[in-house]
């Protein structure tokens, strides 16, 4: 169920940005640029709603039912990508032979003589 309703809102949230980057927005003629007669309209009313705005608000209404739903399932579920606790770390093997002293630096060996014939 928790897929399926994932699926449902990618595919509404798709939808619903093809949906908003199709309209054509208010004032968005050349007349209203320059001045002419239909700029009055702009902050008005727009009259019947259109096909693309009824689309849009079904999708909109839509996006906001299946966000609270995945919501409330969400919360509701028992397993998460969180853990409560960090898991614990492998403690460091102690060496087999502990030396009694410090380890010395190994002394420069003296390059070998040429051999004469």
């Amino acid at each position: 169920m928790y897929t399926l309703m994932i699926i449902i809102h990618v595919v509404v949230s798709l939808a619903l940005i093809l949906i908003v980057l199709l309209q054509t927005g208010k004032g968005a003629e050349m007349g209203a640029g320059f001045g002419g007669g239909s700029n009055q309209t702009i902050f008005g009313s727009r009259g019947a709603a259109t096909f693309l705005s009824k689309v849009t608000t079904g999708a909109a209404v839509m996006f906001m039912v299946t966000s609270l739903s995945l919501a409330i399932m969400t919360k509701n579920r028992s397993n998460s990508v969180i853990r409560d606790t960090a898991p614990r770390a492998a403690a460091p093997s102690a060496p087999a032979t502990a030396p009694s002293s410090p380890a010395l630096p190994a002394a420069p060996v003296a390059p070998a003589a040429p051999a004469v014939r």
